[in-house]
């Protein structure tokens, strides 16, 4: 038969086994041939032994197995189980070679149903990261000296008790405003939901703490209200998630401002200790007392300065007389020289205006002959507009029909007015209108000729 031996890794072949070797191959050929597995079934024999590890029997209606959970393990499961627990853990199958017994060695465990809220929880977790809900640059800045602040929780709560205690400790001048609601169970979501509106509408806080202690994923899971979260991230107030111990994550965490590993650490989170605040004051005082004395420091060398440059103020007149006297006689010479020449180009101006000067009586004489000849020719303009004035007179009076029928014509009109020119277009016992030089003439057609 071959086996493996755990010591020297080596393959062998024995006809003989002891019982150690058999356990150790029967031990390697499990931990070959099953990976990590979840398995669900019933707490029953639990043991928490001084080391911290974790033994129990796991079992159904049909069977049953032990099960091992080392300190390690078990630190970070978050509940002690006990017997008669419905659990689903995640375990690899191995043998306890010193018995030759088969079991389970957890890595997991979690109450059974916990898988279907896990499931749930990433699903949600995903779809809230797709969508920016967790984003960094979404997240609101913390008031750094809030007027007051709000607490979100259950008046029962360790978890207020815990948030209270450290605000009294490090901030009592702090206002706290409590806005209470359910942490857990059926209506626990709607209920913070609530109570975040109500603050959000009353506006009397700058920070809002959203805390409890720490308990199962059943326990917490109000905490991962898909309305619940949305709400947290369209809150005008910045949020502080402060829920379960540092190992639990829900999605408020996520999708609030700032989280907290723990309802205290939330506390400390949304303001600095009295004394803290009380030294940055002190500190502003003192920076302020510096800068004051520097500044007047320098003013009193500005002074000292300014009081070099001061003169007696009988010599300051004196001097400014001095300086009044010499604008005067600049001033004086200054006037003597415009005037002269300004009478120089008086006098030039003068003499251009007389050499510029017309001869009145020869552009008189001009004038008188212009006119002379303006009206003669005025007169001939006359004249020959009077002839040609008769002649096309005499034009229009020869053209006239007047003139025409003066020499013996006439014009025929039918009853409808219309000039009749041809004998063809009259029709016998027709009535005409007649029209002569002087006078009408009715008439009708009796007879036709071409």
């Amino acid at each position: 038969m071959t086996i493996r031996s755990q010591d020297t890794n080596a393959v062998i072949t024995r006809d003989i086994l002891t019982v150690a070797q058999l356990n150790q191959a029967v031990s390697h050929l499990l931990e070959d041939s099953f990976d990590a597995c979840w398995v669900r079934g019933e707490i029953s024999n639990f043991t928490n032994a001084s080391s911290g590890h974790w033994y129990f029997t796991l079992k159904d209606d049909a069977a049953s197995v032990r099960a091992v959970m080392f300190r390690s393990r078990a630190a970070t499961t978050g509940f002690t189980p006990k017997a008669g627990d419905s659990v689903e853990l995640k375990a690899r199958v191995t043998l306890y070679e010193a018995r030759g017994e088969y079991q389970l060695q957890v890595e997991q465990l979690r109450r059974a149903g916990v898988g279907t809220l896990f499931e749930a929880f990433v699903a949600l977790k995903n779809k809230l990261s797709a969508e920016g809900l967790f984003a960094a640059e979404n997240k609101r800045a913390l008031a750094p000296y809030p007027r007051a602040i709000g607490v979100i929780t259950s008046l029962g709560a360790a978890a207020l008790h815990d948030v209270l205690t450290a605000l009294a400790r490090r901030a009592p001048h702090v206002p706290i405003v409590i806005y209470p609601s359910l942490v857990q169970g059926a209506g626990a979501a709607l209920q913070l939901r609530q109570a975040l509106a109500l603050a959000n509408e009353r506006q009397e806080v700058d920070t809002l703490l959203l805390v409890r202690g720490g308990g199962s994923l059943e326990d917490l899971f109000s905490f991962n209200d898909e309305a619940l979260a949305r709400d947290i991230a369209s809150s005008v107030i910045p949020v502080v998630s402060g829920v379960g111990h540092e190992t639990d994550f829900t999605i408020a965490d996520f999708v609030a401002d700032v989280r907290a590993p723990t309802p205290t650490a939330a506390a400390e989170i949304v303001c600095g200790t009295r004394l803290s605040q009380l030294e940055r004051v002190l500190g502003a005082v003192q920076q302020a007392q510096q800068l004051l004395v520097r500044q007047i420091e320098r003013m009193a060398q500005r002074v000292d300065r300014a009081t070099l440059g001061l003169v007696p103020p009988s010599q300051r007149l004196a001097h400014q007389l001095e300086k009044v006297v010499g604008l005067g006689r600049r001033a004086s010479s200054a006037f003597d020289k415009q005037f002269q020449r300004t009478r120089a180009r008086h006098a030039h101006t003068q003499l251009r205006l007389a050499g510029l000067m017309p001869d009145l009586n020869a552009l008189r004489a001009r004038l008188d002959s212009a006119a002379a000849e303006l009206g003669a020719g005025q007169r001939r303009l006359l004249v020959r507009e009077h002839t040609r004035l008769e002649s096309v007179g005499a034009q229009l009076r020869a053209l006239s029909p007047e003139h025409t029928l003066a020499r013996g014509y006439a014009i025929v009109r039918t009853e409808d007015k219309k000039i009749l020119r041809k004998s063809a277009d009259a029709q016998i016992g027709q009535a005409l209108e007649v029209t002569l030089a002087e006078g009408v003439l009715n008439a009708t057609v009796t007879e036709k000729g071409l």
